[in-house]
Formats: C-alpha cells, sequence, structure tokens
C-alpha cells in the first residue's frame, strides 16, 4: 500500500474539516486543537498505512477493515479525546464524543466500547507517541506574543488569523509535508499573517531579519514559503 494511499481514497480534506468543526463544537483551547491535529494530520495519516500491511488482514481491527470515512472521523475524535486528556485538568468525556459522533456520523454508530478500542488502536499506530512539545502552534503563539513585545505593530497581527492560516493549510494536503519542520512554518505564518493584515505602508519593522534572528530559519526559505502559503490562501479554491 503506498503511504498516501489513505488519503487518496477517502480525501484529508473531510476528515479535517471534521475535526475543525468537532473542535468548534466542544469550545477545546487551541492547543488541544492542534495537539489532536498533530496526532492525526501530521503522525496517524502518515503511519496508518505501514501499521495496516504489519498487521496484516488476518489480525487487524475490524476497524481498519477497510478504512472508511467514518472511521477516520471517529479517529479524529480519538485525536481530541488523546489531547484533552493531555492539556485539560479535567478532560472531556467519552460521553461527549459519543454524543457528537452520535449527530454528525451518520453511516455508523459507535458505542463507548468501539471508542476505547479506537483509542488503544490510534496509539498503537503513533507507537505511543503523544509527545506535543514539538507542534506548530507553539512556535507560532511564542513568536507572536515575542513580536508584539518588541514591535508596536504586532498589535496589528491577531492569533486568530494565524490560526485560520494554519487551519487552510492542514486541509492543504500537498502544504501538510511543512508541518515536519514546524519551527519554520510556525515563521512563515507569522509573516504571512503580517502580510495579509499590517498595511503596506506601515511596514517598517525588519521581520524576516527579527525571524531569522529569533528562530535561525533562513530568510530565503522563509520567504518561500510565506510565497506558497500566500498561493494557497489567497489561491483560487
Amino acid at each position: 500500500m503506498e503511504e498516501n494511499e489513505i488519503e487518496m481514497e477517502i480525501g484529508r480534506v473531510p476528515v479535517v474539516e471534521f475535526l475543525i468543526q468537532s473542535a468548534e463544537h466542544l469550545h477545546v483551547s487551541p492547543i488541544v486543537k492542534y495537539s489532536a491535529f498533530s496526532f492525526l494530520a501530521d503522525r496517524f495519516f502518515h503511519s496508518l498505512p505501514t501499521f495496516i500491511q504489519a498487521a496484516g488482514a488476518s489480525s487487524s481491527s475490524w476497524l481498519l477493515r477497510p478504512v472508511t470515512e467514518s472511521t477516520l472521523q471517529l479517529f479524529a475524535l480519538i485525536s481530541l479525546w488523546i489531547s484533552t486528556k493531555i492539556h485539560n485538568s479535567r478532560p472531556l468525556s467519552v460521553a461527549s464524543f459519543k454524543s457528537l459522533a452520535h449527530t454528525f456520523i451518520k453511516d455508523q454508530h459507535f458505542t463507548t466500547r468501539n471508542f476505547l478500542e479506537a483509542e488503544v488502536l490510534f496509539m498503537q499506530v503513533l507507537n505511543f507517541e503523544i509527545g506535543t512539545s514539538n507542534i506548530a502552534f507553539f512556535f507560532l503563539e511564542d513568536l507572536w506574543v515575542q513580536f508584539k513585545g518588541v514591535a508596536r505593530v504586532g498589535e496589528l497581527i491577531s492569533i486568530e488569523v494565524c490560526m485560520d492560516i494554519m487551519d487552510l493549510l492542514y486541509e492543504k494536503e500537498e502544504m501538510s509535508v511543512h508541518f515536519r519542520s514546524p519551527k519554520s512554518l510556525a515563521a512563515s505564518i507569522l509573516v504571512t499573517s503580517y502580510v495579509i493584515t499590517v498595511p503596506r505602508q506601515k511596514w517598517e519593522f525588519p521581520l524576516l531579519a527579527w525571524v531569522n534572528f529569533v528562530t535561525s530559519c533562513k530568510e530565503d526559505d522563509i520567504t518561500r514559503l510565506v510565497t506558497k502559503i500566500l498561493k494557497h490562501v489567497l489561491g483560487p479554491t
């Protein structure tokens, strides 16, 4: 099975949109949402084909025979559930996720037992690696706070705009590779937000040089990635 076969057959965009919709419905914090994104989009999709091959058809869970959009939606909820366990002092209950699944996943009914089985399977696919310190949102939020502290024009940049850009990039399968370099992606999203929201006549702060100083990311690399992001964010859908 090719690495991207699942995304091509099922479609990455509907599952990512389902995660965004679910995060909004549950009113989770940004760090919960983007940790879940990292689990699902950056790691689970990438590792699942290899996991299925290694497990073999006879030993593979029924949740993977076959992989359907409904089961991927279930795994999206699992990624959010695990993320709330990491970041919330009082994680959301399985009942709240089960209720959400009953409302939005129309062609499959998942029981509490199914959720528990899916959680174990999800963790196995991730090889139980659920660290969240190296995700783009962490670096983006830190850069945004620092920028506001050193430049008055930083007040014009909204973290919500930065997050909207990040959501759009998660929906673009061809841009997903950049999430494997979270620091440079975070720097590029901040610069993109600056270009989009700050009036040109106020472009006085040497943002590229500052980003290079703070992150050690090369200015030319950031410029190329910002150009790609702008094409995806502002180009035709």
